[in-house]
């Protein structure tokens, strides 16, 4: 996944680093914020200045890392000023020890001060043995820092440094990375709200070692399942292909059209669901059902045509001879037979006529009972798998031309003339 050199433009991080031996992977985390255009300044424990050098992390944030005996009252470099400065706070690694200390409210260092002078979005990826992670005091601090405001960042199960296996090894840098830009980027709009997304071309059986695809790559379909994860939405991605670098959503993998169909009948029906809401602590009111209405973004490339009589086993050449017909049908029309009520439905169509692809995206609309349609103009094979794309977004009521921009980019910017379906 291409990360968009915009994406976190104008946003400022906090960065706290404690004594861990993944300490290093903060330099990876500070490249790809400041890869994201964003501002970050680090704030180091001295038991994370055993593990990287505060020099590695200036050179890499541009800025002066705030360390012990290096406060500076006559600016804003010291634990206030970062606090004020800071649209977020994120502490990668959070040893066992600056856990314990955070959930008890101890600010006997620089970077438990900065955190409790923190009023923003407080993030935390634990990294730790994984009997100090799982000893009950440390489970019961990061209960209290959960409740306390701080977003908690799963830990990994895997060979440690101790060389023991088990929990307790820090997130990947690209995922402690999605988890921060969704606290930034997140909206009211699709926050929470249940989104389906299909993509990839299907695979279509002609015996056990062949079939027909497409050169449908699945990276758009990657791309808008990580912006709606970034808004904040409750992400299902239905895919043949996908990128291999994707954010925690829930993601199903599949194959040919009717194993996508039936999925995703299934996903509809559960997207349409309600959720219960929580009871206030004040009134113990009802528990009512409050359901922002799902939407499905259907970015698949189905095969419009199936084999007639796919085989077991494999089809020998010998047996075929000098020539070979293979029989085709018309294959199932997911779009048409998926019941669309109560779903917000975005398809996607690919054309390589110009001169008429609008007037054959535009009768999707009716076709298909869709409420908009994203036209993507091909220009022959090579424009698939790329990393800049174009799309029209069209609806009943206008034709919205979304800038061409990276995958991601684009995505954003579908997302924000989606939001207009519900207007």
């Amino acid at each position: 996944m291409t990360i968009a050199p915009d994406l976190l433009r104008g946003k400022k991080i906090a960065l706290g680093v404690s004594g861990s031996i993944s300490a290093y992977k903060s330099a990876e985390i500070v490249r790809l914020f400041i890869k994201a255009g964003a501002e970050v300044r680090v704030v180091m424990s001295d038991a994370a200045q055993k593990f990287i050098t505060p020099l590695t992390l200036e050179t890499l944030s541009r800025r002066t890392v705030l360390v012990e005996g290096g406060e500076s009252w006559a600016s804003d470099h010291n634990h206030i000023g970062l606090a004020h400065w800071a649209d977020l706070l994120l502490i990668a690694p959070a040893s066992a020890h600056t856990i314990n200390k955070l959930a008890n409210g101890l600010a006997d260092n620089l970077l438990t001060q900065s955190a409790l002078a923190f009023a923003g979005p407080k993030l935390l990826a634990p990294a730790a043995n994984t009997q100090m992670l799982h000893n009950p005091i440390t489970q019961g601090s990061l209960k209290m820092l959960n409740l306390s405001g701080f977003e908690l960042i799963a830990t990994q199960s895997k060979e440690l440094a101790c060389q023991s296996v088990g929990d307790g090894a820090l997130a990947e840098p690209i995922q402690i990375f999605f988890a921060a830009a969704r606290a930034l980027l997140k909206e009211p709009f699709w926050e929470d709200r249940r989104v389906i997304v299909t993509g990839g071309g299907t695979v279509e059986k002609i015996d056990d070692v062949r079939y027909l695809s497409n050169f449908s790559s699945g990276k758009m379909a990657s791309a808008l399942a990580t912006a709606l994860y970034l808004r904040g939405a409750d992400v299902n991605l239905i895919a043949t292909r996908k990128e291999e670098v994707l954010p925690p959503i829930h993601t199903i993998d599949v194959t040919g059209t009717q194993e996508m169909f039936e999925y995703l009948e299934e996903s509809v029906r559960i997207a349409k669901k309600g959720k219960l809401s929580k009871p206030s602590l004040m009134h113990q009111e009802q528990i009512s059902l409050i359901q922002k209405r799902p939407f499905l973004f259907m970015a698949a490339a189905v095969s419009d045509y199936v084999p007639r009589y796919p085989q077991h086993g494999k089809l020998k050449k010998s047996d075929l001879g000098a020539s070979w017909s293979l029989e085709l049908e018309q294959n199932i029309d997911i779009l048409s037979d998926l019941g669309k009520e109560g779903i917000t439905t975005v398809a996607f169509k690919a054309e390589m006529d110009a001169a008429n692809a609008h007037q054959n995206a535009t009768a999707l609309l009716d076709a298909k009972r869709v409420d908009a349609v994203c036209l993507n103009l091909l220009e022959g094979t090579k424009s698939f798998g790329t990393e800049i794309h174009q799309i029209d977004f069209i609806t009943r009521s206008q034709t919205q031309i979304l800038p061409k921009a990276d995958k991601l980019t684009l995505a954003l910017h579908l997302l924000d003339a989606a939001k207009r379906l519900e207007a």
